[in-house]
């Protein structure tokens, strides 16, 4: 088995590791697929785009039979989702591989930077909570 073999087949364990979580597969998968396996990003997408249908019937299973899946509130979000995806993909056949990889670069970083910040004001309220619970009632 080839180096690269192994590599498409841990990226696609890491993908459905992600995708089970339903924390988007994708998320992970296009960027291992375009920074170490050297795929141009709108391969990438259609990679991950074709490995998504089965990780999600399989997550989608899982989920209703935990009782997690709420049926309406998913086919609120599915319905638009498919229509502006139609749209969408026309859109990006007309936009370079390196325009979608940067713009995708630029998302990852926004949404790295808004979980950290949502981190930080979670730790500072936890923090300001404690203190607030220690301080004497003749100070409050």
């Amino acid at each position: 088995m080839t180096h690269s073999l192994v590599f498409y087949i841990l990226a696609g364990i890491a993908g459905g590791i992600m995708g089970g979580m339903g924390l988007g597969g994708g998320t992970l998968l296009i960027p291992l697929l375009t920074v170490f396996l050297d795929v141009n990003g709108k391969q990438a997408a259609a990679i991950n785009l074709i490995s998504f249908i089965p990780m999600s019937i399989f997550a989608c299973i899982v989920h209703a039979k935990n009782k997690l899946l709420d049926l309406k509130k998913a086919l609120l979000i599915a319905l638009p989702a498919a229509a502006t995806c139609a749209a969408s993909s026309l859109l990006a056949q007309k936009v370079s591989a390196d325009a979608l990889s940067k713009g995708f670069a630029v998302f990852l970083v926004c949404l790295a930077c808004l979980m950290l910040i949502s981190r930080v004001l979670k730790a500072w309220k936890s923090l300001m909570s404690k203190i607030y619970k220690m301080l004497p009632q003749r100070f409050l």
